[in-house]
């Protein structure tokens, strides 16, 4: 991209720079192309916009790689923030905002945003936008994952506590009931948004929690696997099988894998996305790891689950 002062200052003339070869990003900004992705367009919008400008919400947790709900992955629009004593961004393809002093700003590829803990509190901000509990849930995940800066096996309470102490440092956040409850749900370590989506059926359906890619170990100490969810105490496994797990030799993978856990005494489940999307399939599977569990759960309540 090319901001119109950065033009005349190459020697373009006024008529080059509205050749039509040249692509309007947004006003006073060309491109060759048309951006395709929110790093090209946030860096084409940043060269005409203020120097104080952050990206925050929903554009800065797309920077962040966070995973979100499918309608807002693809969002366009980009959030942009500023200090409450500066005039709102009013241009065409921005969402404006205001509150950059109560937030803590870095780069994430070189752009201006907001840091991923205040990203995480502001998505609260966004339910309009489509997003909900299990969403804040699965970001949660993996914003705890990256910032916890405890070890393995710590208290949940010390893992999240970054987490918990960006919310507290609002005063009013919008939607505090719903990050609060998200907040109380978010676990370190999760590998996939599927795995934490698995992990809140259960729990929504009033199963014991499951441990989070716990490990588990032969009955000589010899390690054996790191399992997606795990019940260690009635040696019950649930194994969320992806798009990666697909292919032959992942399966052929999995089953050794399998048959090993199976000779050391464990159940191992497996669970879908059709499990998730699917309510009669999913109310098979909340019913199979219920007896698996030994669980003695109302049938009226699994349904309602599922």
């Amino acid at each position: 991209p090319l901001s119109l002062s950065s033009a005349r200052s190459l020697g373009l003339s006024d008529q080059q720079w509205r050749l039509p070869q040249l692509r309007r990003t947004t006003q006073s900004v060309r491109s060759l192309s048309e951006p395709s992705t929110v790093r090209e367009r946030a860096a084409a919008f940043l060269m005409a916009l203020p120097p104080d400008v952050v990206l925050s919400h929903v554009s800065a947790a797309q920077l962040w790689d966070l995973p979100l709900p499918s309608g807002l992955e693809e969002q366009v629009a980009l959030d942009v923030m500023r200090e409450s004593s500066r005039g709102r961004i009013e241009r065409r393809g921005c969402i404006s905002h205001k509150g950059g002093e109560r937030r803590t700003t870095t780069t994430a590829h070189g752009l201006p945003v907001t840091s991923l803990l205040d990203t995480w509190v502001d998505l609260g901000e966004v339910v309009q936008r489509g997003i909900g509990r299990d969403d804040l849930v699965v970001a949660g995940d993996v914003v705890a994952t990256r910032t916890s800066g405890v070890p393995p096996g710590s208290p949940i309470a010390d893992a999240v506590r970054p987490l918990a102490d960006a919310l507290a440092s609002r005063v009013r956040p919008r939607n505090a009931v719903l990050l609060q409850s998200a907040l109380e749900l978010v676990r370190p370590g999760v590998r996939s948004p599927m795995e934490t989506r698995s992990r809140l059926v259960f729990v929504d359906a009033g199963f014991p929690e499951p441990e989070v890619n716990g490990h588990v170990h032969a009955a000589d100490g010899g390690w054996l696997a790191e399992c997606d969810l795990l019940w260690r105490a009635q040696k019950v496994i649930g194994e969320y099988q992806g798009a990666v797990h697909a292919g032959i030799r992942a399966r052929s993978r999995d089953s050794h894998r399998n048959g090993l856990l199976t000779d050391e005494g464990w159940l191992v489940l497996e669970i879908f996305a059709e499990d998730h999307t699917d309510p009669h399939r999913k109310a098979l599977m909340l019913n199979r790891f219920a007896r698996a569990l030994d669980l003695d759960l109302d049938p009226a309540t699994l349904r309602i689950a599922a």
